[in-house]
């Protein structure tokens, strides 16, 4: 059983007009597509970069005894 997303089904039905707008050529849709890139230009998708956190004021409780207790060989509480 495949559950049909909406989504999928919209970029599907997309890509059928399309296909059936230029009789199944592919070489007519290639270029089709590569005008729509031309006339779009320098049109860039970026994603931003990810925000750095605030370093934390306080030093973790554990993080120090954690530290100890493997120098030490000993990793168990």
């Amino acid at each position: 059983m495949t559950m049909k997303d909406p989504i999928v089904e919209e970029i599907r039905q997309y890509r059928m007009e399309h296909t059936r707008r230029f009789d199944f050529d592919l070489h007519r849709i290639c270029e089709d597509l590569r005008q729509l890139e031309k006339d779009l230009g320098d049109h860039r998708v970026v994603e931003p970069r990810p925000k750095r956190l605030a370093p934390k004021t306080g030093q973790d409780p554990l993080v120090g005894k954690v530290m100890v207790r493997i120098s030490q060989g000993r990793e168990d509480g």
